[in-house]
């Protein structure tokens, strides 16, 4: 009896470990009050993409690009359609896109577009360099590079 006892505590603290080495750090800020701004070197800028991953270029019919305004509102076009949802941004550049919709227009490049709405959605840390946003998976993986435009 007191050696399962023992065991099940084990496991427990074992598991409990096991959780607390997952963990990503703080989640990012969603701006939930009407008196809150986001701030931050990705806001209030329209970023066109420039790579997928790290050297795709797409041949689009639109430019993708994206703007995150004060209030954490996003929007703008995957290439074919208009996109809009949330930013987030937390500490050591976190970002997290959520609630992203787009229309759902007939395109050549339907594909591309998806690709672009997923690497958003996939988006977990940002790197500016200039006027490059780099955008990294959870995984640490470049997701792809946006253009600032002035």
């Amino acid at each position: 009896m007191m050696i399962k006892i023992l065991r099940n505590t084990a496991l427990l603290a074992a598991g409990a470990l096991l959780l607390a080495a997952c963990q990503g750090g703080p989640a990012p800020r969603v701006v939930d009050e009407p008196s809150a701004r986001l701030e931050g070197p990705v806001v209030d800028q329209r970023w066109n993409l420039l790579l997928v991953g790290t050297s795709e270029r797409l041949d689009m019919p639109t430019r993708p690009y994206f703007v995150i305004d004060g209030e954490g509102r996003v929007s703008g076009s995957d290439g074919c359609n208009r996109l809009t949802g949330q930013a987030a941004l937390g500490d050591n550049q976190r970002i997290a896109f959520t609630e992203l919709a787009t229309t759902r227009r007939a395109c050549p490049r339907a594909e591309d577009a998806a690709r672009v709405t997923g690497m958003l959605e996939n988006a977990y840390r940002y790197l500016i360099d200039h006027d490059r946003l780099v955008f990294f998976g959870p995984d640490q993986r470049v997701l792809g590079g946006f253009l600032r435009v002035d």
